[in-house]
């Protein structure tokens, strides 16, 4: 009998079922660009979060230069592979530096958001801003992509971590787009933040 009980606590305190998980589906602005894999927001968001009373395995699932529909084309595998009890979909940047039209990336979002709950996962979403480099119009549309989305789909939509790190002095790297490895524990404490509104 003692034995048994044994396995039971066990199986309850190292095996992975009994803990939530969010994966990251992003770009290099949460892979981790230029710096150490652990150096990077969303390794150190499970500590943020268990300050916060939350416990959440962290899967991050994001690779620099990603798309909306790179990470389209990726989400079915990873669902299946880690099975996530929610998505934070950080995706859009690439897009906009591309200047893929806003309608594309609308439709890859809300696929993405389907997929998501299809697989019994809640579906996050993060604003995303791009510099104007195609001009105030363009700028103006896509920014107005997520909020529509996040209206459209019922999904909550978190604020862009960014134009907090953007404002503050030594947080970017030279060249205007990434934040570096000394923003990274303020990112991950910002999203954390946000995340516990909505687990």
């Amino acid at each position: 009998m003692f034995r048994q009980l044994s396995l039971l606590v066990l199986i309850f305190v190292f095996h992975p079922a009994y803990s939530k998980s969010l994966m990251i589906l992003g770009d290099s602005l949460s892979a981790g660009y230029q710096m150490s894999i652990e150096d990077a927001w969303p390794t150190l968001l499970p500590e943020q979060l268990n300050d916060k009373g939350h416990s959440l395995n962290v899967i991050n699932a994001s690779i620099s230069g990603d798309t909306t529909g790179n990470g389209l084309a990726r989400l079915p595998n990873l669902l299946t592979q880690h099975n996530p009890n929610y998505v934070m979909i950080e995706l859009g940047a690439n897009d906009g530096l591309r200047g893929f039209p806003p309608a594309l990336i609308e439709n890859n979002l809300t696929q993405m958001i389907a997929l998501i709950r299809e697989s019994g996962a809640t579906p996050l979403l993060m604003q995303i801003h791009v510099l104007p480099n195609y001009g105030k119009r363009y700028t103006e549309a896509f920014s107005s992509i997520y909020p529509s989305v996040s209206s459209a789909q019922q999904t909550p939509l978190l604020p862009f971590f960014l134009e907090g790190v953007i404002t503050t002095p030594g947080w970017m790297m030279d060249d205007g787009l990434h934040p570096k490895p000394d923003a990274q524990p303020w990112i991950a404490n910002f999203v954390a933040e946000q995340l516990i509104n909505h687990l």
